[in-house]
């Protein structure tokens, strides 16, 4: 016992401890996922969370500590989200003869994210800086911290709606989708990715991936598409608005 305790003091105050913890929990809870045959509320990165935060606080190990490893894997994000790209390429013809109406809808999606959330924060009476911070909270969450940094809000707090508005797109868009009867053919997996692309970001598409392959594609699209019109739109909408 006093050399396991000594093992895990090494462990708990090394980049090893957190690069190995990230990928254990995950792939355990990868595992589940798919003993579950991929249910939506078995999604692992939402176990992934719950497992590394109760574990970070019953051992007492620090996030700065934790994430000294787990940054490793942080890095990775950017070449995952570069590489949502292939799919595109490979339904390039199909996106440019679609590309108007895929533009269209992510403006109104975006925009009835932004506002229904606006809306139902100014009808409870939250704060003005709580309220500006939910109103990038579609947009995956590093560029939601930028946008609520310029537009006035609070950008950890935005970066927080960011993840639970993903983790709750990713929970619910199945059963969403079914009792709205979206079909689950390619036209119809199509729609459902592009849906949880533009409400539920990068979580939205990672789940589409889990699902199909279209759905993925699509899925990858909106949130690109969502991400250059917030980032180009909200802060310029906020400023002309404040100024009357």
């Amino acid at each position: 016992m006093p050399r396991f305790v000594e093992l895990w003091v090494y462990l708990s105050a090394t980049p090893l401890f957190g690069l190995t913890a990230t990928l254990v929990v995950y792939l355990l809870a990868n595992a589940f996922y798919v003993r579950c045959h991929s249910a939506p509320w078995a999604n692992p990165v939402l176990w992934s969370v719950v497992g590394l935060a109760t574990g970070l606080l019953l051992s007492g190990v620090d996030y700065p500590t934790y994430f000294a490893g787990a940054q490793f894997i942080h890095f990775l994000l950017g070449p995952a989200v570069v590489a949502l790209a292939w799919p595109l390429w490979q339904r390039r013809a199909e996106l440019r003869a679609r590309f108007g109406r895929l533009l269209m809808a992510s403006l109104l999606g975006g925009a009835a994210a932004s506002l229904s959330a606006i809306g139902l924060a100014w009808a409870v009476g939250l704060p003005h800086d709580v309220l500006l911070s939910l109103a990038p909270k579609s947009v995956t969450a590093p560029v939601a911290m930028g946008i609520s940094e310029k537009i006035g809000g609070i950008p950890a707090l935005s970066a927080v709606f960011a993840v639970l508005t993903g983790m709750v797109g990713a929970l619910s868009g199945k059963y969403l989708f079914d009792l709205l009867r979206i079909s689950t053919d390619a036209s119809g997996f199509a729609a459902r990715g592009f849906a949880l692309g533009t409400s539920a970001h990068g979580i939205g598409a990672a789940r589409a991936i889990h699902v199909d392959a279209n759905a993925g594609a699509y899925a990858g699209l909106a949130l690109g598409i969502q991400v250059v019109l917030a980032s180009l739109l909200m802060p310029l909408l906020f400023r002309l608005f404040s100024t009357f």
